[in-house]
């Protein structure tokens, strides 16, 4: 047993991701840090072996791999940000068929799902460590009695469908920092400029193959923006070039915050539009900070802040006609396109500030805190050998 002293009066964060500004959980950490309350320690635990749980006050876990180092000897919480507890794939997505899945996690479904819908990898091997990795995060989740967090209904709908407690699992949207620039509404001037932004990572979740094909059917005066990097752009950019669109496109790459934020003030709207169901999808609540409204895919959790008619327009994905009305419409409409902006704005410093979320964060610790049973009372226990297996396979 480790030597090593903790402060028992903070909470600790643990983490096997990195913090900093590269996306997903990482991005996310780096916010939560940065607003931390006095509480909370600034320190990242990245592993809990070998050390005396019972002096911390409470311990809250981000990645899988921790679960199965508790002992049950403090108040703990984890964090489920992503699908990978019930999809093996991580998407929730098949591309064959372009439709989101529908089914639980099993075997048999699975197997099928990656071989006929062409779900994730094929390849054998790969395949069937992604199905064990699964059945043992979900069989973890079911043993362990503590609360799971979702970062939207969407994700907690899914773990309750495949199996987790309901009592067990809360959902706490995710909020973000407020830029330090103040952000001013959209002026007629920049309405005027014609631009639309995408905004993430060019992977075929991400739906920008369907926003290329929606361009065509927009009004050439439009102009897209197109800040990311991935393996799908090369493709993309030829598809681009075949449709005719190069002179409308502009791709700008991996962005710097100070340039991603230049691209969102220019831009009269901001188009969210994946196919695969996000988790959260924080690409509203940023666009919001900058009063821009959002055109978003009806998918996943992206209805959760996006108010169709009110912060911007919901559209089915793949639907290349919706999606060309809703930018055709806020493109005509100045007053529209504003009105939404500010209304998304107004949202987000209401409900989806970070500030918000460690204020709702604060009250799971102490609830969490106070219903903790005498540390004498274990409440769950996992062998040396189903951790090493366990960790083996996430690798």
């Amino acid at each position: 047993m480790s030597q090593e002293i903790f402060d028992k009066d903070l909470i600790y964060q643990c983490s096997s991701f990195g913090v900093g500004g590269s996306g997903g959980v990482e991005t996310y950490l780096a916010s939560l840090f940065a607003h931390r309350p006095p509480d909370v320690s600034d320190r990242v635990l990245k592993s809990l072996k070998n050390i005396d749980q019972s002096q911390f006050k409470l311990l809250h876990i981000h990645s899988a791999d921790l679960l199965l180092q508790l002992t049950g000897e403090c108040p703990a919480i984890f964090s489920v940000h992503n699908h990978s507890f019930y999809c093996p794939s991580g998407t929730k997505y098949l591309a064959e068929q372009r439709t989101i899945c529908d089914r639980n996690f099993s075997y048999l479904g699975c197997t099928w799902g990656k071989l006929a819908d062409k779900c994730g990898s094929r390849r054998p091997l790969r395949t069937l460590r992604e199905l064990q990795t699964t059945h043992q995060f979900l069989d973890v989740l079911k043993r362990l009695k503590i609360t799971f967090i979702a970062n939207s209904e969407y994700v907690r709908q899914e773990l309750i469908k495949n199996g987790v407690s309901p009592e067990q699992v809360i959902t706490l949207h995710c909020g973000i920092s407020i830029p330090e620039t103040a952000s001013s509404p959209l002026s007629l001037e920049v309405h005027q400029n014609h631009r639309i932004l995408f905004a993430g990572r060019i992977v075929s979740d991400k739906g920008l193959e369907w926003l290329l094909k929606t361009l065509i059917h927009t009004d050439p005066k439009i102009q897209l923006d197109i800040a990311g990097e991935g393996w799908e752009r090369p493709r993309l950019e030829k598809l681009a070039s075949t449709l005719g669109l190069n002179q409308r496109i502009t791709w700008h790459g991996w962005c710097d915050s100070d340039k991603l934020d230049k691209l969102y003030q220019q831009c009269f709207a901001v188009i969210f539009p994946s196919v695969w169901p996000e988790p959260a999808g924080l690409v509203t609540l940023e666009a919001y900070s900058r009063c821009r409204p959002v055109i978003g895919s009806a998918v996943g959790g992206i209805p959760e802040h996006l108010q169709d008619g009110e912060t911007g327009i919901l559209v089915p994905s793949n639907n290349i006609q919706k999606l060309a009305d809703a930018i055709n419409e806020l493109y005509r409409d100045y007053q529209k396109s504003r009105y939404m902006g500010e209304q998304g704005h107004t949202l987000l410093m209401k409900e989806f500030t970070m500030a918000a979320h460690v204020n709702n964060l604060q009250t799971i610790y102490a609830k969490t805190i106070a219903e903790f049973p005498s540390q004498a009372n274990k409440l769950y226990s996992i062998s040396s050998v189903q951790e090493a297996e366990f960790v083996k396979n996430i690798k």
